[in-house]
Protein backbone atom coordinates (compact mmCIF):
# COMPACT_ATOMS: atom_id res chain seq x y z
CA UNK A 1 0.00 0.00 0.00
CA UNK A 2 1.20 3.47 -0.86
CA UNK A 3 -0.28 6.80 0.24
CA UNK A 4 1.10 9.96 -1.36
CA UNK A 5 0.21 13.17 -3.18
CA UNK A 6 -0.12 13.43 -6.94
CA UNK A 7 2.97 15.65 -7.28
CA UNK A 8 5.07 12.60 -6.31
CA UNK A 9 3.50 10.21 -8.82
CA UNK A 10 6.72 10.11 -10.88
CA UNK A 11 8.44 8.25 -8.03
CA UNK A 12 6.29 5.16 -8.62
CA UNK A 13 6.56 4.72 -12.40
CA UNK A 14 9.09 1.88 -12.15
CA UNK A 15 6.82 -0.24 -9.95
CA UNK A 16 4.52 -1.38 -12.74
CA UNK A 17 4.41 -1.25 -16.53
CA UNK A 18 1.01 0.51 -16.54
CA UNK A 19 1.76 3.20 -13.95
CA UNK A 20 3.00 5.72 -16.54
CA UNK A 21 -0.31 5.53 -18.44
CA UNK A 22 -2.33 5.58 -15.21
CA UNK A 23 -0.63 8.68 -13.83
CA UNK A 24 -0.76 10.42 -17.20
CA UNK A 25 -4.55 10.02 -17.03
CA UNK A 26 -4.66 11.18 -13.39
CA UNK A 27 -2.66 14.31 -14.28
CA UNK A 28 -5.13 15.40 -17.00
CA UNK A 29 -5.99 19.08 -16.52
CA UNK A 30 -9.69 18.33 -17.17
CA UNK A 31 -9.89 15.40 -14.73
CA UNK A 32 -12.28 17.14 -12.30
CA UNK A 33 -14.67 17.96 -15.16
CA UNK A 34 -14.96 14.41 -16.51
CA UNK A 35 -18.44 12.92 -16.08
CA UNK A 36 -18.97 9.88 -13.90
CA UNK A 37 -18.09 7.01 -16.22
CA UNK A 38 -15.47 4.40 -17.09
CA UNK A 39 -12.57 5.47 -19.31
CA UNK A 40 -10.40 3.09 -21.31
CA UNK A 41 -6.71 3.90 -21.05
CA UNK A 42 -5.10 0.71 -22.39
CA UNK A 43 -7.87 -1.73 -23.23
CA UNK A 44 -8.85 -3.96 -20.34
CA UNK A 45 -5.35 -3.73 -18.86
CA UNK A 46 -5.62 -0.14 -17.63
CA UNK A 47 -8.87 1.77 -17.19
CA UNK A 48 -10.28 4.49 -14.95
CA UNK A 49 -13.58 4.92 -13.17
CA UNK A 50 -14.68 8.44 -12.24
CA UNK A 51 -17.15 8.36 -9.35
CA UNK A 52 -19.11 10.67 -7.08
CA UNK A 53 -20.43 8.64 -4.17
CA UNK A 54 -21.82 9.37 -0.74
CA UNK A 55 -19.49 8.29 2.03
CA UNK A 56 -20.41 5.52 4.39
CA UNK A 57 -19.77 4.65 8.03
CA UNK A 58 -16.87 2.55 9.24
CA UNK A 59 -19.19 0.09 10.97
CA UNK A 60 -21.09 -0.53 7.71
CA UNK A 61 -18.03 -1.05 5.52
CA UNK A 62 -16.26 -4.19 4.38
CA UNK A 63 -12.64 -4.70 3.47
CA UNK A 64 -12.12 -5.72 -0.15
CA UNK A 65 -9.28 -7.33 -2.08
CA UNK A 66 -8.52 -7.86 -5.75
CA UNK A 67 -6.24 -10.51 -7.26
CA UNK A 68 -6.12 -9.42 -10.91
CA UNK A 69 -5.94 -5.63 -10.54
CA UNK A 70 -4.03 -2.95 -8.65
CA UNK A 71 -6.07 0.10 -7.59
CA UNK A 72 -4.84 3.67 -7.71
CA UNK A 73 -7.49 5.71 -5.89
CA UNK A 74 -7.18 9.50 -6.28
CA UNK A 75 -9.46 11.80 -4.28
CA UNK A 76 -10.65 14.84 -6.24
CA UNK A 77 -13.00 16.30 -3.60
CA UNK A 78 -13.92 15.39 -0.05
CA UNK A 79 -11.96 13.15 2.30
CA UNK A 80 -12.01 9.39 1.81
CA UNK A 81 -10.94 7.76 5.07
CA UNK A 82 -9.77 4.44 3.69
CA UNK A 83 -9.16 1.44 5.91
CA UNK A 84 -6.23 -0.93 5.32
CA UNK A 85 -5.15 -4.35 6.55
CA UNK A 86 -2.78 -6.96 5.09
CA UNK A 87 -4.84 -9.52 3.21
CA UNK A 88 -2.82 -12.27 4.89
CA UNK A 89 -4.30 -11.21 8.25
CA UNK A 90 -7.93 -11.18 7.09
CA UNK A 91 -9.73 -14.13 8.70
CA UNK A 92 -13.45 -13.40 8.26
CA UNK A 93 -14.45 -13.59 4.56
CA UNK A 94 -18.02 -12.70 3.61
CA UNK A 95 -17.80 -15.19 0.73
CA UNK A 96 -15.24 -16.77 -1.57
CA UNK A 97 -13.25 -14.74 -4.07
CA UNK A 98 -15.30 -13.88 -7.18
CA UNK A 99 -12.92 -14.20 -10.17
CA UNK A 100 -15.43 -12.68 -12.58
CA UNK A 101 -15.75 -9.47 -10.53
CA UNK A 102 -12.18 -9.75 -9.16
CA UNK A 103 -13.27 -9.07 -5.60
CA UNK A 104 -13.48 -10.66 -2.20
CA UNK A 105 -14.97 -8.99 0.88
CA UNK A 106 -13.96 -9.44 4.51
CA UNK A 107 -15.68 -8.46 7.77
CA UNK A 108 -12.33 -7.91 9.52
CA UNK A 109 -11.53 -4.52 11.03
CA UNK A 110 -8.86 -2.42 9.29
CA UNK A 111 -5.53 -2.06 11.12
CA UNK A 112 -5.05 1.51 9.89
CA UNK A 113 -7.32 4.36 8.79
CA UNK A 114 -5.95 6.68 6.11
CA UNK A 115 -7.73 10.06 5.80
CA UNK A 116 -7.06 10.65 2.10
CA UNK A 117 -7.76 14.23 1.06
CA UNK A 118 -8.06 16.06 -2.25
CA UNK A 119 -4.93 15.57 -4.37
CA UNK A 120 -3.79 12.46 -2.49
CA UNK A 121 -3.87 8.92 -3.81
CA UNK A 122 -3.61 5.42 -2.39
CA UNK A 123 -2.26 2.44 -4.29
CA UNK A 124 -3.61 -0.94 -3.23
CA UNK A 125 -1.89 -4.10 -4.45
CA UNK A 126 -3.45 -7.59 -4.33
CA UNK A 127 -1.99 -8.16 -0.85
CA UNK A 128 -3.77 -5.04 0.48
CA UNK A 129 -7.27 -5.34 1.89
CA UNK A 130 -8.88 -1.91 1.76
CA UNK A 131 -12.13 -0.23 2.76
CA UNK A 132 -12.78 2.90 0.66
CA UNK A 133 -15.62 5.43 0.70
CA UNK A 134 -15.69 6.12 4.43
CA UNK A 135 -16.75 9.74 4.90
CA UNK A 136 -19.57 11.85 6.35
CA UNK A 137 -19.93 13.61 2.97
CA UNK A 138 -19.75 12.99 -0.75
CA UNK A 139 -16.50 11.81 -2.31
CA UNK A 140 -15.42 12.64 -5.86
CA UNK A 141 -12.63 10.29 -6.90
CA UNK A 142 -10.98 8.40 -9.70
CA UNK A 143 -9.98 4.76 -9.41
CA UNK A 144 -7.53 3.50 -12.00
CA UNK A 145 -7.42 -0.28 -12.34
CA UNK A 146 -4.19 -1.86 -13.62
CA UNK A 147 -3.97 -5.52 -14.54
CA UNK A 148 -1.34 -7.17 -12.36
CA UNK A 149 -0.03 -9.28 -15.24
CA UNK A 150 0.62 -7.18 -18.33
CA UNK A 151 2.32 -8.60 -21.39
Amino acid sequence: MILDVLENAHRYLALHKGFAQAFEFLLRPDLKELPVDTYEIDGERVYAMVAKDPGGKKEDGLLETHEKFIDIQLVLAGTDTMGWKPKSLCKDPVEEYDPEEDIQFFRDEPDVWLPTQRGAFAIFFPEDAHMPLISPGQIHKVVVKLAVNQA
